[in-house]
């Protein structure tokens, strides 16, 4: 019996890791919410992979809907993902 080969769908294409640095880009300083990001089509998966390739940070915030309170990752655009953005624009 053959074993099935493992491949990682998940992963960021060159375009579409470019698409979600252009999206942080556009945020402003508060960053985007993961929620936001998802509703772009991203995994978790691959905005995990942005933070760990350092071309983004998330930070835990709070947010308030009606009498719950909610902790989401907010993602920002660091200085790495800034310089990856302007070299793949080139």
């Amino acid at each position: 019996m053959v074993a099935p080969i493992r491949t990682r769908k998940h992963t960021l294409n060159p375009v579409r890791r470019r698409r979600a640095l252009e999206l942080l880009a556009g945020c402003g300083p508060e960053g985007c919410s993961e929620h936001v990001l998802r509703t772009h089509g991203f995994t978790t998966e691959q905005l995990v992979e942005l933070v760990r390739a350092g071309l983004a940070s998330a930070t835990p915030t709070r947010v308030r809907a009606g009498r719950e309170v909610l902790e989401v990752a907010a993602l920002r655009i660091t200085a790495q993902g800034w310089k990856a953005l302007a070299g793949t624009k080139a």
